[in-house]
């Protein structure tokens, strides 16, 4: 429930109290005709549905469908059914809202049960003039006893009731049902209310939470429709906003119920243990009442409690012995204004209904009424003066009971399409007052309402402060609820010795970059953990971090990711340069070697070297230097499958030059009987042939290469923390050793036929340069493939541009610098006996 009270009693207590004084010598200790008040013939009679009575007899014991009593009375709702009554007595005697029409109303006991409530709505449902409700397929032009229907003040009965009124369409409006439920039009499109819903009420509750920091709290509900409903509202929206619900417990609404009492101290010790600061309380009174006197019987220290007006305002939960011991009380209650003239028309009445003339006429009219099936069940209503309303009265809620009759009126005053003159008297079905119900706004005292499409209004909600000075409760508003939320701190004095607000956290709100690391046995128990690489922290009170995407990096504990820089091998780093001063080194040093060769083609050196067969080698081997540079700069796919077929091809071009002369070695010094007829192969004529096949076969290793799997760009995300390596993968193996094994065998045939090879002292040994510069290029091909395999990073591109440069180094410092010494310091060695490789050469003479 979520009806409202007035914010500050005191300006209504005093008028009221005086009247009470004025009016307190005709409260005679004789009955008065009070119940005979409730019921009124008119033109369009309005049904009321109101709790007169509280603490029925026990209804598991009913063997029989008797009727049903109420042992008290609840003044509460005596007074809401004089503010219906106050209402229609304004509109009848009002001259524009439905001048000519009179305003007929009949008000019955709920006794706030829905077995009771029953009775006399399936009485307002009977046929008009009748007492019979009639069976049919087709209700359109089905006239009920009633116009309308106000009430009932609760959400269980109303669950109840609106499924009966909806069925008729018959427009109920409820003054104090607030259940969430209540809001779904299709289930019952019929219902109004003139309050919010709980879910408006739990959002205020929320923000409040939130406004304070208190996150670590224990939810109690009563166990009926208001407490359950607004609970499990709490709870869903709760979690939403980061707050953890240590405890959740239902208390009982039957106390006389053996074991009512062990569930309120089982409740109250399940709370100690979690030792939450924070209470928030769903329930109606008496529940509340039963369990604030068990927590200070059982010593619960003192808590925050956040309540709602359902027992905010009730004079027995205020004033239980010792109830400040229980700590800080807030609490929500609607926006009411107060009704004019309602008090002094209560004043009037109770001093009229002792006077025997009044009482004649009223129990003339009422017996009009012709409903001797039911009667008000009110009759203690005759046995109370002034004196016993006027505490009820100065905090009472009458604004949502008046509002719900004046909603009704004017939808008659609408469908009736009457004018500030008159209304023409005419047969409206209930059903064709939901239309103007829905659509234009009313007027009230000179506020405006209108229903929301859920059937709701929501005037907002004040925020109270339960102030004790001097043993005297006082009502203090301290802040306000529309949408948003405002308190202001200064005027509320926690229990707190500081009177701050206390702390109530399991957590603590983990800061940008961290995630909640669950702990305990509470999910919403945590730690704050930094949010590792590569992941951010999204969400406020996140309880994972969000990883990045692949092209994004973030350091330890980010808020958010960044894009990934690109990474190769750039062409101004200091290694790249570096790179490049050797590759220019070795180039320029090829170069100067070719000079040297062309200059010194016809010499005897030159000649037995290969003559012009050097000159194509080395212009490969400068070729295979400037080769290295298709290794820097941001590569490409089309960079990547030319880069390893040029460097073969320039490196075939090399070792096809020294394949050529090693045969010749071969021939000559293993084999003197075959060179005759093997030589003329590889005489410079013929000898191009042979490259000529070498490069042919090497560019057919190359296009299978190509065809299996050449290599690819490759972003790889993994090796590097903040960039994207940029690399060119190897996609098959088999292709990389198709197209590097044809030179590797041209190398490994070099190699063997000038390893065993000897000649004269007296000779110079062609034989040693090929055998060491093969060697070398062994050795170095070695550790490249094992650097190659294993490397990931930019350096993988520098192990290719290294073994290209020491490849093309160690073949030009091992077979043609030795040539170029000897060209430039010795030329007297440059003769033809030294460089004399026939087969007529004699051994050297050892018989010294």
């Amino acid at each position: 429930m979520a009806s409202e009270v007035a914010l500050n009693p005191l300006q209504v207590m005093v008028p009221a109290l005086l009247l009470g004084s004025s009016f307190g010598s005709a409260a005679a200790l004789q009955p008065s005709c009070l119940s005979a008040q409730f019921r009124r013939p008119g033109d369009y009679i309005l049904g009321g549905l109101f709790p007169f009575g509280k603490n029925t007899v026990n209804l598991t014991a009913r063997s029989e469908p008797t009727l049903v009593v109420c042992e008290r009375l609840f003044i509460d709702g005596l007074i809401w059914a004089l503010g219906m009554k106050f209402a229609i007595d304004q509109i009848n005697n009002s001259t524009s809202l439905l001048p000519g029409v009179k305003l007929g109303y009949e008000m019955y006991d709920t006794c706030s049960e829905p077995v009771v409530a029953l009775q006399p709505s399936l009485l307002f449902l009977t046929r008009n003039g009748t007492t019979g409700i009639g069976v049919q397929c087709d209700y359109t032009d089905y006239q009920p006893r009633v116009a309308a229907v106000i009430g009932p003040h609760k959400s269980d009965l109303c669950l109840v009731t609106a499924k009966l009124f909806s069925s008729f369409l018959i427009p109920q409006v409820s003054y104090a049902a607030s259940s969430e439920k209540l809001s779904n039009a299709e289930l019952y499109p019929s219902f109004y209310r003139t309050v919010p819903s709980d879910k408006n009420l739990v959002e205020a509750v929320v923000q409040l939470l939130n406004k304070f920091g208190w996150n670590w709290i224990a939810s109690i509900g009563s166990d009926d429709e208001y407490g359950r409903g607004a609970q499990e509202l709490f709870l869903s929206i709760a979690g939403n906003h980061s707050i953890c619900i240590a405890f959740e417990g239902l208390i009982p609404t039957d106390l006389s119920d053996p074991k009512a009492k062990d569930q309120l101290e089982e409740t109250i010790t399940s709370i100690n243990r979690t030792k939450v600061n924070i209470i928030v309380l769903f329930s109606f009174n008496q529940p509340a009442q039963a369990f604030l006197e068990h927590s200070i019987r059982m010593g619960l220290s003192k808590k925050v409690w956040i309540g709602t007006e359902a027992w905010m305002f009730s004079d027995v939960a205020a004033y239980i012995p010792n109830i400040q011991s229980i700590g800080t009380v807030l609490g929500f209650v609607m926006k009411v204004d107060n009704v004019p003239g309602f008090q002094e028309y209560v004043a009037d009445l109770f001093a009229s209904v002792q006077q025997d003339n009044f009482c004649q006429e009223s129990r003339k009219l009422s017996d009009l009424m012709s409903s001797d099936m039911l009667g008000t069940q009110c009759s203690e209503c005759d046995h109370i003066s002034l004196q016993d309303v006027v505490p009820i009265l100065s905090r009472s809620q009458i604004q949502p009971v008046h509002v719900a009759v004046y909603s009704v009126a004017y939808a008659l005053h609408r469908a009736l399409g009457c004018t500030h003159q008159a209304c023409p008297k005419a047969s409206i079905p209930s059903w064709q007052l939901l239309h103007f119900m829905n659509t234009l706004p009313f007027t009230v005292n000179g506020q405006t309402f209108r229903f929301d499409p859920s059937h709701n209004t929501n005037p907002g909600y004040k925020i109270i402060f339960w102030s004790w000075k001097n043993g005297t409760l006082t009502y203090l508003p301290v802040g306000d609820y529309e949408e948003f939320l405002y308190i202001n701190k200064s005027q509320i004095w926690f229990h707190t010795a500081d009177q701050k607000e206390p702390t109530s956290e399991c957590f603590r709100h983990c800061k940008p970059g961290q995630f909640r690391r669950i702990k305990g046995f509470h999910l919403c128990c945590y730690d704050c953990t930094d949010c590792p690489e590569n992941t951010f922290w999204s969400t406020k009170d996140s309880s994972t971090c969000t990883p990045c995407l692949e092209h994004q990096w973030s350091p330890v504990r980010s808020t958010q990711c960044y894009v990934r820089s690109e990474r190769y091998l750039f062409w101004n780093e200091p290694l790249t340069i570096a790179l490049l001063v050797l590759m220019s080194i070795i180039a320029s040093l090829t170069c100067l070697t070719a000079v040297l060769f062309y200059k010194n083609l016809e010499t005897p050196l030159v000649q037995a070297s290969g003559g012009k067969l050097n000159l194509f080698a080395l212009f490969a081997l400068s070729l295979l230097c400037l080769s290295s540079c298709l290794y820097i700069g941001k590569p490409s796919d089309e960079l990547c499958m030319i880069q390893q077929v040029i460097s073969s091809l320039c490196l075939n071009g090399c070792l096809s030059t020294l394949f050529i002369k090693s045969l010749e070695i071969t021939l000559v010094t293993e084999c003197p009987r075959c060179a005759p007829t093997f030589l003329p192969w590889v005489t410079p004529r013929r000898a191009w042939l042979i490259v000529a096949l070498c490069f042919l076969t090497e560019c057919a290793f190359c296009a299978c290469y190509l065809r299996v799997g050449p290599d690819s760009l490759v972003s790889d995300y993994k090796s590097l923390p903040t960039e994207v390596l940029l690399v060119c993968n190897t996609q098959s193996w088999l292709a990389f050793t198709l197209l590097q094994g044809y030179n590797n065998c041209l190398a490994t045939v070099c190699f063997l036929c000038t390893f065993m090879v000897q000649t004269s002292g007296k000779k110079y040994n062609l034989a040693r340069g090929i055998t060491f510069a093969i060697l070398i290029y062994f050795i170095i091909y070695i550790f490249f493939i094992a650097v190659f395999a294993t490397l990931k990073t930019v350096l993988r591109s520098v192990s290719q541009i290294g073994g290209i440069l020491a490849t093309s180094l160690s073949i030009l410092g091992t077979y043609y610098l030795p040539k170029c010494y000897i060209i430039l310091f010795m030329p007297d060695l440059n003769t033809t006996e030294h460089f004399q490789i026939s087969v007529k050469e004699e051994p050297e003479d050892n018989s010294q």
